[in-house]
């Protein structure tokens, strides 16, 4: 047996769990910050056909509207797929640090699985969030695997299953995201609807005759529809994002299962 754990003596997943959470908090915090900037920016820069459009300015309401609210939910969503992309590029440099043999003659036996246990178990304990990370936790698996049954091929097998466990964590770290693309359009609908309601509002209480009637409830009907307008933009962003990063996380996950697939299946050696 190579070691008792898969999992380093001196872990402290609360301490770990901890400096993840204020980490999130610290890139949400930092991208609701510049949503407000950037709220703040149009109410002073902007022409008033663009604040009625981004910001809705001319809102009796303002600045509790339904385009700053979806600026908010906009930037959460931006802050999510940060997140992830940072994610993605630390596990990206796992394969970098050398865990496994690389070159063309090594083969791994019990002495050299023994170093490679140890390697990924140091730099864990010297680098807490690597435990969360792919690469080492596959290789944890695999010698754990090999050393228990000494078979290569329950070992590709264990190997293959952790893949697809792996595949399906990434995916449902996206749900958040999901629900952010859904809320925006949602929003834009209500805002949308929130307008009609008050330009109809509107006329019901005007007098009928009045030649200017159909130009304002027309400028009212053209502000409730901005929101839609504006959700439907947003959503394209954050969609198109959503793709961008999720297939940049699993291409990196699948380049780790490769990795220990020619690394350390093809290297084991039953003696």
């Amino acid at each position: 047996m190579v070691a008792e754990s898969t999992e380093p003596s001196d872990s402290k997943p609360g301490r770990e769990s901890a400096h993840a959470w204020v980490g999130y908090a610290i890139a949400v915090s930092v991208s609701l910050l510049t949503a407000v900037a950037a709220i703040a920016i149009m109410d002073a820069a902007l022409p008033e056909t663009w604040q009625a459009l981004l910001i809705d300015r001319e809102r009796a309401t303002y600045p509790i509207t339904v385009q700053n609210v979806m600026w908010l939910v906009f930037a959460f969503g931006c802050a999510e797929l940060f997140i992830r992309f940072r994610e993605a590029r630390a596990e990206e440099a796992e394969m970098r640090h050398g865990y496994l043999p690389q070159d063309e003659r090594t083969i791994l036996q019990t002495p050299e699985l023994r170093q490679v246990y140890a390697r990924t178990r140091e730099a864990m304990a010297s680098h807490p969030s690597r435990r969360r990370r792919y690469l080492p936790r596959l290789i944890h698996r695999v010698i754990t695997q090999f050393q228990t049954t000494r078979s290569i091929d329950q070992s590709a097998a264990l190997l293959n299953s952790s893949m697809e466990l792996y595949l399906h964590e990434v995916d449902i770290r996206y749900n958040m995201i999901r629900y952010v693309v859904w809320a925006i359009p949602a929003l834009g609908f209500i805002g949308t609807v929130i307008g009609i309601s008050l330009a109809l509002n509107f006329a019901s209480n005007v007098d009928l005759q009045d030649p200017s009637l159909l130009v304002e409830l027309t400028k009212r009907l053209g502000v409730a529809f901005n929101t839609t307008l504006l959700a439907l933009v947003m959503s394209i962003v954050l969609v198109l994002g959503q793709h961008k990063v999720q297939a940049y996380e699993e291409r990196v996950l699948n380049e780790a299962g490769q990795h220990c697939l020619d690394n350390l299946i093809n290297r084991l050696y039953v003696s």
